[in-house]
């Protein structure tokens, strides 16, 4: 018996150590907002204790886009777009809850209707009436369900390798996101997220891997890292996931383009199509040899046909 409590102890000696070893801490909020939150960023308090990191570029008097970014991504993810769009359009962009500098919601609510209810506040806060939504993957899903609660603010709207079709992916997809998913296991993420971790989900996520750059990965591993963010990104994967119903969509009138890598790992092509098929007002540009990240992957391409199509709305702020 001695000997058993003899192998036990030193068992959970040496998980100690390999936790003390292997622990990476949170990233300081001094430094990353320096890093991070230069100008053009604004810190927008949206009240309830809320402070959102936000940029707003482009003419005040044009066209007004929301973009919102993906799961353990941040509004830098938009940087292609908005460096192609903000001269003829306004980009706005913030880092969601539980991302980037805006950091954790203070009530800890990560559901669906509380990234929506966001979204809202910031439109309010800008004095936005109407504008065209936009959002890739996780961001995709909200922009969705945002339309579905509230068609009437939007010009149009933008879905970008959107998460909320009920289409099974085949395969491990992303690492960083199957870690979140397993339970007991996304434990240790929340303070073991080691940088090749970061890297290997990053690579994983992406065809054209010109994206994955020592500075890209810099930028995800430290805020992700951002404190409280961690527990974020494990309460939102514990969160119950319930696809679109296509009744809903079917009866969304306001303009629709969709964007598809059609490499995408992470969510099927056939998603872009199961979207085409039940948004009545919709338009489908896919690209070959692209993953998960068009506006990232090929920004170019993407950029043009997104100023392309905005500048075909009937609803456009030039016909108002």
């Amino acid at each position: 018996m001695r000997k058993v409590g003899g192998i036990a102890l030193a068992l959970l000696a040496l998980l100690v150590l390999a936790f003390i070893l292997l622990r990476t801490p949170d990233t300081d909020p001094a430094e990353m907002r320096a890093k991070y939150g230069g100008e053009p960023s604004q810190f927008v308090d949206l009240g309830g204790g809320l402070m959102v990191h936000l940029r707003d570029e482009g003419p005040r008097d044009a066209e007004a886009i929301i973009l919102l970014h993906g799961s353990n991504a941040d509004l830098r993810a938009w940087q292609p777009w908005t460096d192609r769009l903000k001269a003829k359009y306004r980009i706005i962009r913030f880092d969601q809850i539980g991302h980037g500098l805006t950091g954790p919601a203070p009530d800890g609510d990560y559901a669906m209707p509380a990234f929506v209810d966001t979204v809202d506040r910031v439109a309010d806060t800008l004095k936005l009436d109407r504008f065209i939504l936009g959002g890739n993957s996780m961001g995709g899903g909200i922009a969705m369900a945002y339309a579905l609660k509230h068609p009437e603010r939007l010009d149009g709207l933008i879905l970008v390798d959107a998460g909320g079709a009920p289409i099974k992916r085949e395969g491990a997809g992303n690492i960083g996101f199957t870690i979140a998913r397993t339970p007991v296991v996304n434990r240790l993420m929340a303070h073991i997220t080691p940088r090749s971790l970061v890297t290997k989900s990053l690579s994983q996520s992406v065809s054209n891997q010109g994206v994955v750059t020592p500075e890209a990965v810099d930028r995800y591993w430290e805020l992700l890292r951002y404190p409280g963010n961690r527990a974020a990104t494990m309460a939102r994967f514990g969160q119950e996931r319930k696809p679109f119903d296509p009744a809903a969509l079917k009866r969304l009138e306001i303009p629709v383009l969709i964007i598809w890598g059609e490499e995408d790992r992470l969510i099927p092509f056939e998603a872009a199509g199961w979207f085409k098929a039940n948004l009545p007002n919709s338009t489908l540009i896919s690209y070959p040899h692209i993953g998960h990240l068009p506006m990232e992957e090929t920004p170019d391409a993407s950029g043009s046909a997104v100023r392309d199509w905005v500048g075909k709305l009937p609803l456009s702020i030039a016909d108002r």
